[in-house]
């Protein structure tokens, strides 16, 4: 299996296992179901089966903690591309929990979990009001109603930086309101995330992205206080085809200027630090 992955805000991607259920807008074209389908598997049923991967596959994460560790940077690691970490299906109890021992044995990673199921967070971790540092928790939120819906759960939680994936974006979100669980300006602005990501739908079936939504974003990460550092990950098929800028457009060279922004967030704790 190839160590390279094309997804611009990590640097690798750890699939425990292949396969989950659609829950919402941003599902209906999944990328993950279409790639499973090349290879036979149909894994995308709530009560359907889910493809295990192998033990040569969950040794690559400590293969990159090491090199990781000898350079003495870290490296994060997306996981997972190609399922939610926290779909409640009954595969995955015992495989999950061999997630969380890897996690915790491989401190020079920065492990990206990303989910649309942010209320089952709390449930199914280990680590209770005292998770690794290294760990970074986001949810996905493609419009307004879900990031009302997801991000206050995800800002409840006690990860030390949270990111929101608002990609594929299908239509404008108001980030203060979402914040806030759709009540702004009737109470003191919230706490923010640490990162937004966000980018169009690829695929032959992309929905379209219009710039203003995405300059919308940037626009209140520019905001004073504490606001999320933006990433634009890609403009999408749509766009991508009218501006020339590839087929998931991603071509930032095509990019107005000033959509040409992608920032991390801030280091956390120092490598293995939980205080």
């Amino acid at each position: 299996m190839s160590d390279v992955t094309k997804i611009e805000w990590t640097d690798h991607t750890f699939n425990p296992w292949w396969g989950c259920s659609r829950i919402s807008p941003a599902c209906r074209f999944c990328y993950a179901d279409r790639d499973a389908r090349r290879y036979g598997h149909d894994l995308w049923r709530r009560n359907g089966q889910r493809r295990m991967l192998t033990d040569r596959n969950w040794a690559r994460p400590l293969k990159w903690n090491r090199d990781a560790e000898r350079a003495g940077t870290p490296e994060k690691v997306f996981c997972a591309s190609m399922a939610d970490v926290f779909e409640d299906h009954p595969d995955l109890e015992e495989p999950r929990k061999r997630l969380w021992d890897l996690i915790e044995s491989t401190p020079s990673l920065r492990w990206q979990l990303l989910t649309k199921r942010p209320g089952n967070v709390a449930g199914m971790v280990p680590w209770g009001s005292d998770w690794p540092a290294w760990v970074w928790l986001g949810v996905s939120a493609e419009n307004q109603r879900w990031a009302e819906t997801r991000i206050p759960v995800l800002m409840s939680l006690p990860a030390r930086t949270k990111f929101i994936s608002a990609e594929p974006l299908l239509g404008p979100i108001d980030l203060q309101a979402a914040h806030a669980g759709g009540h702004r300006g009737d109470r003191p602005c919230p706490p923010m995330a640490d990162w937004l990501i966000t980018g169009g739908e690829s695929g032959g079936r992309a929905r379209p992205m219009e710039l203003d939504w995405v300059r919308g974003l940037l626009a209140q990460c520019l905001e004073p206080g504490a606001t999320p550092r933006p990433f634009v990950k890609q403009l999408g098929t749509v766009l991508g085809r009218e501006l020339g800028a590839g087929p998931k457009g991603g071509d930032m060279g095509r990019w107005p200027a000033d959509l040409r922004v992608r920032e991390f967030p801030a280091a956390v704790t120092e490598e293995g630090d939980r205080s």
